[in-house]
């Protein structure tokens, strides 16, 4: 980082060595898995910035927007409506859970068993290294799954100003009732934080900067369908994860001036890999920053990564909001349509998402499919043996994987990904 951060972390309470460690160690990681590709795109110099960033220019600009009175709202779930937050004058970021950090101290507090993903979320707390966290004025936690919701009771303690949104676990009617009410609720929890209430206006406004960042991310899945690929697997998540923290107006801007140089790169069979690489789908649990560990040994077996069925992926952005509504209750109900789509697998039954795994392998014509698993994450676990199943059935090979966010199991993992890629081929 050109410029010098450090008594703006130490004002947000961050332990600056600690902070040090983290940025050095996955600042190599970053040269090491995403600068040292060849043939990327010349517009991923862009998101290359903002990781740079990410703690840095990106925390500046949040704390800046706090000063002239706007809120910071933090976020760990795709169902957090970042339209609500945007239309009563908040800014919506992700927060940090993609590595292991502090896990001595997490262990004081959760069962060495629960999954990484939410022992990361309380490691960059104890841990005092995830800015985001600090500068957020709000933290939204959800019951999705069994190990967050009693998580959150223990979170609560840890920061200031905890909410926790209620989600349905049911594709019913009353479930669908239940998301109402919870984004109704959330809707006045935000104009509380802000003292700014939400209008007709500026939910229709905030709906429209969503979309057009979703929509950008779209055009960007559809361009992956080409082969040769015009993107890297690693790029395209790395794109994704910088949606959670990027302003979506310059975000949507960077995504779609990217887009057209993948056009471009399709007219000229400019690939990111070879043509006729072999062509994977990832499926499964999300894959937050710096969760790198899967997509690298993916790619560097010689496969290339087509698609994301994740919440860090299609899961979380391939549905818009219907616009065409003019009162705030209309609004509402429209985004709880559009939400209600999300598949996770905390819903039960849950056929659809297998149908959209199978609609992805078809569209982006992947050779195979690799399930990803985070040790102890039970509604995902639990699903990749139908998934599996029902991609068999299809003639569609599919590779289980179970893991965290340690090195320790790279070997065996790459090994195995290396003989499903031989298969494939």
């Amino acid at each position: 980082m050109a410029e010098d951060y450090r008594d703006m972390w130490t004002k947000l309470g961050l332990n600056l060595e600690a902070h040090d460690a983290l940025l050095q160690i996955l600042g190599q990681a970053y040269a090491d898995i995403y600068v040292s590709q060849k043939e990327r795109p010349e517009g991923m110099a862009y998101f290359d910035f903002v990781m740079s960033e990410v703690h840095g220019l990106r925390i500046k600009e949040l704390l800046e927007e706090k000063a002239s009175g706007r809120k910071i709202i933090g976020s760990y779930c795709v169902f957090v409506p970042e339209e609500i937050a945007l239309a009563a004058n908040a800014t919506l970021v992700g927060l940090c859970s993609g590595a292991d950090f502090a896990l001595e101290e997490v262990e004081r507090l959760l069962p060495r068993n629960t999954c990484a993903l939410i022992k990361s979320s309380f490691g960059f707390k104890l841990g005092k290294v995830c800015p985001f966290l600090e500068a957020a004025d709000m933290i939204v936690g959800e019951n999705t799954c069994d190990g967050k919701k009693k998580a959150y009771e223990t979170l609560g303690h840890l920061v200031n100003n905890l909410y926790v949104m209620d989600l349905p676990q049911m594709k019913s009617q009353l479930g669908r009732n239940l998301l109402k009410a919870e984004f109704i609720r959330f809707k006045e929890a935000a104009e509380q934080l802000t003292g700014t209430p939400v209008t007709a206006e500026s939910l229709r406004q905030a709906i429209d900067t969503v979309n057009a960042k979703r929509a950008a991310l779209h055009r960007l899945s559809s361009l992956r369908h080409a082969d040769p690929s015009p993107i890297s697997g690693l790029d395209a998540l790395l794109i994704n994860q910088v949606s959670f923290y990027d302003n979506p107006a310059r975000f949507t801007e960077s995504v779609n001036t990217m887009c057209d140089e993948l056009q471009q790169r399709i007219s000229d069979q400019h690939g990111a890999f070879p043509a006729q690489a072999p062509r994977i789908l990832i499926s499964g649990c999300p894959q937050a920053v710096p969760n790198w560990k899967l997509p690298a040994l993916v790619e560097k077996s010689g496969a290339v990564i087509v698609g994301e069925e994740s919440c860090v992926g299609e899961r979380g952005t391939r549905n818009l909001v219907d616009n065409s509504n003019t009162t705030v209750d209309e609004m509402i109900e429209a985004l709880v349509d559009r939400y209600f789509q999300v598949d996770c697998a905390i819903f039960t039954p849950n056929r659809e998402r297998i149908d959209h795994i199978l609609e992805m392998q078809k569209a982006y014509k992947a050779d195979g499919v690799i399930h990803y698993g985070l040790q102890f994450c039970q509604p995902y676990l639990m699903e990749s043996i139908p998934v599996e199943k029902a991609l068999e059935e299809q003639g569609i090979p599919c590779l289980r994987l179970e893991t965290d966010y340690s090195m320790e199991d790279a070997g065996q993992l790459e090994t195995r990904i290396q003989a499903f890629i031989e298969q494939l081929q």
